[in-house]
Formats: structure tokens, sequence, C-alpha cells
């Protein structure tokens, strides 16, 4: 899968992830395409975990919302989230189904939101929590979070972090590899 992480140190935020693709045992690594998994919407940087048919539908999506896509707040993530789920099963045919047993209909989509505002995680139930130092999504947010954790106190930026974070991520986790993409933003 992937290793996307997030970081919030003092005025700096900082969202990195990894660039290889998986199909089940075969690796697209950024040799044979870019693979961003970072995209940017208004002043907000979005990564995703999960299915790469994720990528396309979500940038073209949430680009389209225009003024519609609100990401400054959790309630407005929420809102946004919620909204995305409607289209994403009127327009692009999701399937909201996971287990038969679901509280609610799965968006199928994990995420990752880091704008001048906070940083945001967005789970499949449209979930959502504004963490205050930093998280990891991904098969490699194990290690990420790990690494992350034992240099908080010690690594000068939220740059820092998180490259240290998505290195642990694909130093330890087969579905993820480098090179990796870093934003840094400053916080309002």
């Amino acid at each position: 899968m992937t290793t996307c992480v997030v970081v919030k140190k003092g005025n700096e935020i900082a969202i990195a992830s990894d660039s290889l693709v998986t199909f089940g045992d075969t690796r697209l690594s950024n040799a044979y395409e870019a693979n961003e998994k970072i995209f940017k919407v208004g002043d907000s940087y979005i990564t995703l975990a999960g299915t790469a048919a994720h990528f396309p539908v979500m940038r073209k999506l949430l680009l389209e919302m225009g003024d519609e896509c609100k990401l400054h707040s959790r309630e407005e993530v929420f809102d946004t989230y919620s909204r995305v789920h409607a289209i994403l099963k009127e327009k692009y045919f999701l399937n909201p189904k996971e287990d038969e047993d679901d509280p609610y209909e799965s968006s199928q989509i994990t995420s990752l939101i880091a704008n001048p505002y906070g940083i945001f995680g967005v789970y499949s139930y449209r979930e959502v929590f504004s963490f205050e130092r930093f998280w990891g999504i991904g098969s490699g947010r194990n290690f990420a979070l790990g690494a992350m954790h034992a240099v908080y106190g010690q690594a000068a930026s939220a740059r820092d972090i998180a490259e240290i974070g998505v290195q642990a991520g694909a130093e330890f986790d087969k579905s993820s590899s480098g090179p990796f993409r870093i934003f840094s933003i400053w916080a309002k």
C-alpha cells in the first residue's frame, strides 16, 4: 500500500508520502511512473491510502467542488467528505460495502490533510481526527509512527520528522519505497 504522514511542530506543518504503487505482488516504482501521492486543493495538501483508483477520482472530485471543498476544521472536513461520499456513489460508482455488520456505508478511503489550519485524518466511515503532533496511514504507518514518536522531541522541524517517518516506512514495509514527497507549510 503506502506510507503517508502528517506532522505539526511549532508553526510548521508537513505532509509526506512514499512513491511506490503496488498491484498485488507487482511493484510499480517511481522509475516507471511519477506516482504522485500528494495533491493540492486550495491551501490543503491531501494524500490517500488504499487502491490507486482513489487518486484520480479524489483529485478530480475535490478540485471540481471549488468553494464547496472546505477543509479548515474538523467539522468542515467531515461535511466535505460526507458530500464526497454521495458523489462517489452517484458519479463514480463507489461500492460502499465492506462488512455485513457495518454501522455506515464505507467511502473506502483513508486520507490525511495538511493545511495552515491543522493536520487531519479521515477514515472510511468519515471519521475525522484533528491531530496535535503527527499521524500516519498506509501499510507502513506503524513503522512511521514509531520513528516519529522516537524523534519528535529532538527533531528540529516538522519536515525532518515527516521525512524520518516515511523513511522508516520504506525501510521496513514491503509496499513502501522512495523517493519521498514532502511539503511544508506554516500554520496560521
